[in-house]
């Protein structure tokens, strides 16, 4: 395999990097590091790869990418780039949003339609979804996201859709459920309430703590978008989903168990555009590409704790 991974320095694309190396590709890497979170910790990612013999960083964006020739010899895409984050994505920022999820997206699936790929493999969400979804969410159910991030992930994945059925591109669409683990984002809840724990001080928990995920951890992630890329069907979507569904009120009694310590816990209110609850129906990704989630949420929590507690 020659791949491309744009978003190559985050979270997930840089242990997807790493996985494709050990399993024998060559990879390619574009990332522009955008300032959602510190640049050094997107280096401190990149840190097994750079250097490597079958490993070649591109720090642009995908609009000023020379795209043709970044594609020329690749067999596969990953397009994990994206502007993350829920919270951020109402008001003037919702900007970014359009350029780097939407626009980006179908600049990338312009240039792939100038090549012969085996597979283009779309890293979606789980935000696609809104709060009247039925449980487990279905991938033919209706779509009504519930933040303006939701809103430019799903016009991405429409993207890919309208690509394949007129250009025939190979383009396979994954909506990961709430992925941690090493290397997660600093927004992201786990990583605050872990380093909470770590350093003593109290975790924010937004409403009553109630609301519910499906948790995914970032080994098993991987693991569905390689599996997506060599087995998912052309113009199907999939559920990435951990099978460990828990409440926030849960994930720290869990929290305390790993650190050691039993946090403080401070009520925020809720945010606008935070979903509910999620749960995901794998039965496709299961059936079409023999996705079963290996990690369950205790474990993988201690794992990040681990990882956490190593660098701060």
């Amino acid at each position: 395999m020659r791949a491309l991974v744009t978003g190559v320095a985050g979270f997930i694309g840089s242990t997807l990097a790493e996985r494709l190396l050990t399993e024998g590709a060559d990879v390619v890497g574009l990332d522009c590091f955008t300032d959602y979170y510190p640049r050094p910790m997107k280096e401190r990612n990149l840190v097994a790869l750079v250097g490597h013999p079958r490993f070649a960083l591109v720090e642009s964006t995908i609009q000023e990418a020379d795209l043709a020739t970044l594609l020329a010899d690749r067999t596969h895409v990953f397009h994990l780039a994206a502007q993350a984050g829920v919270r951020r994505s109402w008001g003037r920022d919702f900007a970014v949003y359009t350029a780097n999820n939407i626009e980006a997206t179908q600049v990338l699936l312009e240039a792939c339609t100038q090549v012969s790929l085996e597979r283009i493999v779309y890293a979606s969400s789980s935000s696609v979804y809104g709060d009247n979804t039925p449980m487990p969410m279905r991938e033919d159910a209706r779509l009504e996201p519930v933040s303006p991030y939701g809103v430019s992930k799903l016009a991405a994945e429409h993207l890919c859709c309208l690509y394949h059925l007129n250009y025939g591109l190979p383009a396979v669409s994954l909506r990961y459920f709430t992925v941690y683990g090493p290397r997660q984002r600093p927004d992201m809840g786990f990583h605050k309430f872990l380093r909470a724990a770590i350093l003593n001080e109290p975790i924010a928990v937004y409403g009553n703590g109630e609301q519910t995920r499906d948790f995914t951890f970032v080994a098993d992630a991987v693991s569905a978008t390689i599996a997506g890329a060599n087995r998912g069907i052309p113009g199907r979507v999939y559920n990435i989903g951990g099978g460990s569904r828990a409440s926030i009120n849960q994930v720290i009694e869990m929290i305390a168990r790993v650190s050691g310590r039993r946090p403080l816990v401070t009520v925020d209110p809720a945010q606008k555009g935070d979903m509910r609850h999620t749960y995901a129906d794998t039965r496709l990704a299961r059936t079409d590409l023999g996705f079963e989630p290996a990690v369950r949420l205790e474990e993988g929590l201690a794992a990040e704790h681990q990882w956490l507690a190593g660098i701060l």
